[in-house]
């Protein structure tokens, strides 16, 4: 999810990010071992034979189940399925809630988080980051016949609806909303949809999604960020030599059309690059 900004530039910008939300392009910072060790992240998942993987499960139409119990399914599913069938290895997906995952990461619990994780300064600080595999730029939602909102500045002193683990929360802060927390994209719209908020920030992916899926026409997209947010896979620190195949997989996977495939699949566009 895009996940945590502090101002439109430091948080979308080329990183982030990309959500929620953004920093740089570049995909790997750090050590490339670990403090006193070799590095034997790639090679640990070879021997293996399964690159484990966290992530939510319920962040349509990213990871998420098929009617609330199917198969786990999204775009990023199918593209790590794809990373790791380039691999050579199997997928073990391990669910958790967004706000544990990095703790998941960190304990071992899975070798590379996949949900649509943001790339900031503070998270390449902790962590190593694979290419970005979207591209994507943040949205305010409001109500069609809402005129007041016509930009970022306008949100100060209206009242957005936000998931407090989420970059849009931060990037409505700054923007001077009120926040009224909520669990997700469904609840806010509810809220939004009754009046009971102003708006909503959120990536613009997650509102295409929703308006294939429902074409809602009480609702419009008020404004829209000039900086694009940037999601990437996430790997502990000094998992170098995984980050590195990840990124030639995702480069294989980019020239021989699979991830344009995947992209229109979800979005009817291609959102990839």
């Amino acid at each position: 999810m895009k996940r945590a900004r502090l101002s439109l530039l430091a948080l979308f910008a080329a990183t982030v990010v990309g959500l929620s939300g953004c920093g740089s392009t570049s995909s790997s910072a750090g050590s490339s071992a670990p403090a006193g060790g070799t590095d034997t992240s790639l090679s640990d998942v070879q021997s293996a034979g399964v690159l484990k993987v966290g992530t939510e499960g319920t962040y349509r139409p990213f990871t998420f189940h098929e009617g609330g119990s199917g198969d786990l399914t999204g775009y990023d599913v199918d593209i790590i399925n794809a990373v790791a069938k380039k691999l050579g290895v199997k997928t073990s997906f391990q669910e958790t809630q967004f706000d544990a995952i990095f703790a998941g990461l960190e304990a071992k619990r899975f070798d590379v988080v996949a949900n649509q994780v943001s790339i900031t300064d503070e998270r390449k600080a902790k962590y190593e980051f694979s290419e970005p595999y979207t591209v994507s730029t943040g949205v305010i939602v409001t109500k069609a016949d809402d005129t007041s909102i016509t930009s970022f500045d306008s949100l100060k002193g209206k009242t957005t609806a936000q998931s407090l683990t989420s970059n849009w929360y931060k990037l409505a802060q700054s923007s001077g909303a009120n926040v009224e927390p909520v669990e997700g994209w469904a609840q806010s719209i509810t809220l939004l949809k009754q009046g009971r908020v102003n708006a909503t920030i959120n990536d613009k992916l997650t509102f295409l999604d929703y308006q294939k899926t429902d074409n809602d026409t009480s609702i419009k997209i008020a404004a829209e960020t000039t900086d694009k947010s940037l999601s990437a896979f996430a790997f502990r620190k000094g998992s170098t030599t995984l980050t590195d195949a990840v990124d030639k997989a995702l480069s294989e996977l980019a020239a021989d059309g699979t991830l344009t495939t995947l992209s229109t699949k979800y979005f009817g566009a291609d959102v990839s690059k």
